[in-house]
């Protein structure tokens, strides 16, 4: 029984060093020995392991020594841990709701993979069932526009492309421009692309439009990217550094690099915090009193600020700064128009 045991934590040793020779190119035999919590001689016997299976590992000298896994080389199938297994057939069935476009794609490639896996795997592979639910929002982009804009961005080289007008567009931002005719000419837009991101089921391309000289985020459902590119271009820094924060707060209104709504108030609501807190998103919930409670909310404008808080159906006791006040005012003054259009014959 021992020697079964020994045998299975080779088997699982050779598949963690596998998969970290796959994720780099050089790694230190001492570094490996200590991801591996074994001894450089262990590490240097499980290399030789995995040159037996046809794996390409090759020594490399310097001050530590190290190996690395050949690039371009004919490589037998992969070899999957449990943990890979699982995240492979969890991303393959989301793929579905990617809005992608390679929902049967990605469906046919879990069945292929799953063929080459040993019969534990499989089981493993099918025990992990996800129905992907799309969003209202979700829409489908061409597979080819997204290898085309990842190129782009590899390459750094300007993007030329058409965009479709927004239509039903949900991103915040000005109106959309009037419809074309269809004899109209319009230019290629420009932009220095930098990311391709995916959000509430859409995807959208991150880059610097050279033509209004500012960061953009475009739907990718609406660009057709056209050949040749232009020229190459150094990557500008995004403002703010970070990716997450930048899209968030484009999304809010801002392409400062700040993940902060435009707009900030605060209000004292006639209801209990608990009543509030599930429906207050970013917001923050401070409880005053068992029937009251202060909240702290943003949106894209004063009056939208406004009318995020009515839908909450109380009296609103206290509003901070005096701009969220005067957008009460102006809202109040819609309504009031509004319920009067409502009885006119």
């Amino acid at each position: 029984m021992d020697g079964v045991h020994e045998k299975n934590g080779t088997s699982s040793r050779l598949l963690t060093l596998l998969s970290l020779l796959q994720s780099r190119r050089d790694w230190p035999g001492a570094t490996l020995a200590e991801r591996l919590d074994v001894t450089p001689r262990t590490v240097r016997r499980d290399i030789d392991r995995l040159r037996e299976l046809g794996y390409p590992v090759q020594a490399f000298k310097g001050p530590d020594g190290g190996y690395r896994l050949d690039a371009g080389a004919d490589l037998p199938p992969l070899l999957f841990d449990d943990d890979q297994a699982v995240a492979l057939a969890v991303a393959l069935q989301l793929a579905a709701a990617s809005g992608a476009g390679i929902g049967e794609a990605a469906a046919r490639a879990l069945t292929t993979v799953r063929q080459v896996m040993p019969a534990r795997l499989r089981h493993r592979i099918d025990a992990v069932q996800v129905t992907p639910v799309a969003t209202g929002a979700a829409t489908q982009v061409d597979p080819e526009v997204l290898v085309a804009l990842t190129a782009a961005i590899r390459a750094h080289e300007v993007l030329r492309f058409d965009y479709a007008p927004a239509g039903g567009s949900t991103t915040p931002g000005p109106a959309a421009a009037p419809a074309r005719r269809a004899d109209e000419f319009v230019p290629p837009r420009r932009a220095e692309p930098h990311h391709l991101v995916t959000r509430n089921g859409r995807w959208y391309l991150v880059a610097f439009d050279l033509d209004r000289a500012d960061w953009r985020t475009f739907r990718c459902d609406r660009m057709t990217p056209r050949t040749p590119t232009g020229p190459r271009f150094t990557p500008r820094e995004l403002p703010g550094g970070d990716l997450a924060t930048f899209v968030n707060g484009v999304f809010r209104g801002t392409t400062s690099g700040a993940d902060t709504w435009p707009c900030t108030g605060t209000v004292e609501l006639g209801l209990p915090a608990s009543h509030v807190a599930p429906f207050a998103y970013d917001g923050v919930v401070e409880t005053l009193a068992p029937d009251r409670c202060r909240l702290t909310l943003g949106a894209w404008s004063w009056v939208g600020l406004a009318a995020a808080v009515a839908r909450y159906d109380t009296d609103v006791l206290a509003v901070s700064p005096p701009a969220l006040a005067e957008a009460f005012h102006t809202l109040s003054g819609r309504f009031a128009a509004a319920a009067l259009a409502g009885t006119r014959p």
